[in-house]
């Protein structure tokens, strides 16, 4: 298996995929290296050598579930009758066309520029609310307080600071000020369980520096998952074959009613280095989720069992590997063929299950996990601990 690339700033070394299915390469697709020196294609020099992939596999802990307790800006909501956010044909399930979606939604989308150690580098961004809020991917920001956007490549820059970041949903929010946003319309995030496979998108972003492109094509699959930058996993990702290619991260998917189902994030390469047709992108559901509290300057915490696992023929989770110290080794659960079959008395029948079990939780609570070792069962006691800044062992 050709192995994945990240393209986010300063990326990280080679390393397989530990204890999972085999699964094509994937691409982070946020910020665009620079352009090698003249007469050299990208891979003769050293620093090209940042941008090759980096994949590790996850944690059960879930990065979607988060509580939402402030009032959103105007467009953030799929309300219906919302006449602040775009919504393309005046009727729900009216189908647009993708150039009616790219008139409509593509003026809230913006080319987002950073500036670190003296490279440049470029990613997505669309504006969500009347606030002047910009979503993107916290892998495009990195480390930067501070970047720039444009409306269009020709446009004004504009500087815009960053709010926050979510590393374990890939997720970030810029601040622009609201005179710069002008008449400019936000984008309304559709609602995760409304999307199905074979639903026709449209993907906007500034794909390889190229000014405002759009692409379309369907919702290939759900339920994927992806890594996010801490190595931690991300679930419930969509699956698109809309083209997506490096510098189109944190950039829009949309339904044909112009509304946000997903911010592209990630490709499959098959050791190709731009789309195959296979992208994926974070539901929208983790930006509703994610956005109030990263506006409001908070810290968000996941709660943490410390194991990954796989999915067992049998049914139920196979423990692969156990952090060190961590939650699920202090209960004494073991990588040495213990497999989940059930958590506070409901059944696990994959590793989906522990993960969405988990999330609905929070750092300090206690689960019961029942194992099957042998041919034996037994139930034990895990109090979840909070979810460290990067996944142990991780990138």
């Amino acid at each position: 298996m050709t192995p994945p690339s990240d393209l986010w700033a300063g990326g990280a070394s080679d390393r397989p995929r530990p204890r999972r299915p085999r699964r094509p390469g994937r691409t982070h697709l946020g910020l665009r290296p620079p352009e090698p020196p003249d007469g050299q294609e990208p891979g003769d020099d050293d620093r090209w050598k940042r941008w090759r992939p980096a994949v590790i596999a996850a944690s059960v802990a879930s990065v979607l579930a988060l509580s939402v307790g402030l009032v959103f800006g105007a467009g953030v909501f799929d309300r219906g009758g919302d006449s602040d956010a775009v919504v393309v044909g005046g009727k729900a399930g009216q189908a647009g066309s993708a150039g009616k979606v790219y008139a409509a939604a593509g003026p809230a989308v913006v080319s987002v520029r950073v500036r670190q150690g003296g490279q440049q580098a470029s990613g997505t961004g669309f504006l969500v609310d009347a606030d002047g809020s910009v979503v993107t991917n916290s892998h495009v920001v990195g480390e930067a307080e501070r970047v720039t956007i444009r409306f269009d490549d020709s446009g004004q820059e504009i500087p815009a600071r960053v709010r926050g970041t979510d590393p374990s949903s890939d997720l970030a929010v810029l601040d622009v000020d609201r005179s710069d946003v002008g008449s400019r319309r936000p984008l309304a995030l559709a609602r995760s369980g409304s999307v199905r496979v074979g639903d026709q998108v449209v993907a906007i972003g500034f794909p390889l520096g190229l000014d405002k492109t759009a692409t379309d094509g369907i919702v290939s699959g759900l339920e994927r998952d992806i890594q996010a930058p801490n190595g931690f996993q991300i679930d419930r990702v969509i699956q698109t074959d809309a083209p997506i290619n490096p510098g189109n991260s944190g950039g829009p998917l949309l339904d044909t009613r112009g509304r946000v189902v997903g911010v592209n994030s990630q490709i499959a390469t098959a050791g190709a280095r731009g789309s195959i047709g296979i992208g994926f992108a974070v539901p929208a559901d983790a930006v509703r989720n994610v956005l109030p509290r990263l506006k409001a300057g908070e810290r968000i915490e996941r709660p943490f069992i410390g194991l990954t696992s796989s999915a067992d023929p049998r049914g139920g989770a196979r423990v692969r590997d156990v952090t060190r110290g961590g939650p699920a080794d202090q209960a004494g659960l073991s990588a040495a063929g213990d497999v989940i079959v059930g958590i506070d008395g409901r059944p696990v029948r994959d590793p989906g299950d522990v993960s969405s079990a988990v999330s609905r939780l929070k750092p300090g609570d206690s689960i019961r996990v029942t194992v099957k070792r042998g041919g034996d069962r037994r139930t034990v006691r895990v109090r979840l601990t909070q979810r460290p800044e990067r996944l142990p062992g991780g990138p």
